[in-house]
């Protein structure tokens, strides 16, 4: 799944500047559904990574089945948080 590709799929755009704050909540709502359908692993985890960008993810005990996908996940939210300049170290 390529950014652009979620980014055209749920607001319709690739540039966020200009989408409506209705638009925007909507294309959310239609990813998190998404992601309750998706069942191939990669998919789902990046369904929810996308969502986790713009505060919406799911706990990770509810989007995934799979310890190792939740691990992954946690991986992800510190390598963000490192790279905005929120982690320790």
């Amino acid at each position: 799944m390529q950014l652009d590709d979620l980014l055209q799929r749920y607001f319709a755009t690739t540039d966020l500047s200009g989408v409506a704050p209705d638009t925007l909540s909507a294309g959310i709502e239609h990813c998190r559904v998404d992601l309750g359908l998706e069942e191939d692993r990669g998919k789902r985890f990046a369904l929810w990574s996308f969502l986790h960008m713009f505060g919406s993810a799911p706990d990770l005990d509810v989007a995934f089945e799979n310890e190792e996908d939740r691990d992954a996940a946690r991986n992800f939210m510190d390598i963000l948080a490192v790279s905005e300049g929120d982690g320790a170290g």
